[in-house]
């Protein structure tokens, strides 16, 4: 059932308390190195602006520890300052979540300003879902409206306590919350066929229930990353020192059994005598890696396999890299998926925090159908898990 959202909100007058997730990456200064995040909250912002709103603004940054020095990089300022830039409007920012100071720039708000409180997780309530701390966030506001789908995994007091503390018909979703549940949906419900899921990254431990609940619905799994060699361990095959999950040995064939011929793992490696991006490298065919060697990637073979599966799809989901692309030398596998995604006619969802910031890299993520905004988030709900912060939500009438 569709969750009420923003454009069913009768808006004009209100005062509301958005939920975004401006979680932003950092340079060392502290400045923003990506505002995808910001951009990705832009419509819901203008859309509640543009019906007679004003706004609050509610986000956590990094992972404060309460140590005022070190916490210092995680204040709201820069992505104020880069919000008012994106919107061409003035935006102001107050140095406390709730309060004094909060409660009284947000009296003040008349409709068309916004006000950015500072990082929730300054306080202490927020990661423990603390009622008061709730109630005194709540009451800043007449509505509420959660457009921060990189937080709606977490049970903290923002994304659950918080809604619960306004009547129903004053509760809503964003419209980048609403994309990406109705893309997730048409994941895991009525695909365009064939379905292709890539799958990558360092552990299969980390893909077991997204791989058990895609199992039933995709054609073809496709096998990259470090993941790669415990499955082949699995399988008997030598893989030299590449990184493997000894304790998942059992589990991988468990998945192996269920996937059957829909699992498909790389003809060819990219190995390297270290891990790093001045060791010597070479490519091997097979299944087999020479002892005291790396797998570090996939090889050119399986590049083009993957890409003619990818190119001829009509849904394709990615997660997790190829290699370790952040190093010149193991990025071809990494790269080759992006190009194929990019060329590819069907539906293709990126998934994760370093597969977005690889699609990013490379140039490609306007040529996907969506790179999620959340990377655990995205993550989850592939494995089947409800969201309390969705729970919350009403669903939409009629």
């Amino acid at each position: 059932m569709p969750k009420q959202t923003v454009r069913d909100l009768k808006l004009d007058g209100l005062k509301v308390l958005v939920r975004v997730d401006f979680n932003v990456p950092q340079g060392k200064d502290g400045s923003i190195s990506d505002d995808r995040r910001i951009k990705a909250a832009l419509p819901t912002l203008t859309h509640a602006l543009n019906h007679g709103a004003s706004l609050i603004l509610v986000s956590h940054l990094g992972r404060p520890t309460g140590d005022p020095g070190t916490d210092a990089p995680f204040r709201l300022d820069a992505v104020a300052a880069r919000l008012s830039a994106l919107l061409g409007k003035p935006v102001a920012k107050v140095d406390d979540t709730v309060g004094p100071a909060a409660k009284a720039a947000c009296a003040a708000l008349r409709p068309g300003e916004i006000v950015v409180l500072e990082n929730v997780r300054f306080n202490k309530g927020e990661k423990k879902g603390d009622p008061k701390f709730a109630a005194e966030l709540a009451g800043l506001a007449d509505a509420y409206v959660n457009d921060a789908f990189g937080t709606c995994h977490r049970d903290e007091a923002s994304m659950v306590a918080v809604p619960e503390c306004f009547p129903p018909e004053r509760r809503a979703l964003g419209f980048l919350v609403e994309k990406e549940l109705k893309i997730l949906e048409t994941l895991l419900g009525d695909a365009k066929r064939p379905m292709v899921s890539v799958m990558g990254g360092a552990k299969v431990s980390d893909k077991i229930l997204i791989i058990e609940n895609l199992l039933p619905k995709v054609d073809h799994l496709l096998v990259g990353g470090a993941m790669t060699y415990t499955f082949l361990k699995a399988q008997g095959h030598e893989i030299g020192k590449s990184r493997c999950e000894g304790d998942k040995l059992d589990e991988a064939r468990k998945l192996m059994s269920l996937a059957g011929l829909k699992l498909v793992l790389p003809v060819d490696h990219l190995i390297a005598t270290a891990p790093e991006a001045t060791a010597e490298v070479k490519v091997v065919e097979g299944p087999n890696i020479p002892e005291g060697w790396f797998g570090m990637d996939i090889g050119q073979k399986t590049i083009e396999l993957y890409s003619g599966m990818i190119r001829t799809a009509g849904t394709v989901v990615w997660n997790g890299p190829m290699g370790k692309f952040e190093d010149a030398p193991f990025r071809d596998g990494t790269l080759g998926v992006a190009k194929a995604l990019a060329a590819s006619t069907g539906v293709t969802v990126v998934g994760g925090g370093e597969t977005a910031e690889a699609v990013e890299t490379f140039g490609f993520a306007a040529k996907v159908t969506h790179v999620s905004t959340g990377g655990g988030a995205f993550l989850e709900y592939l494995e089947g898990k409800a969201f309390n912060s969705l729970r919350v939500i009403p669903d939409r009438e009629g």
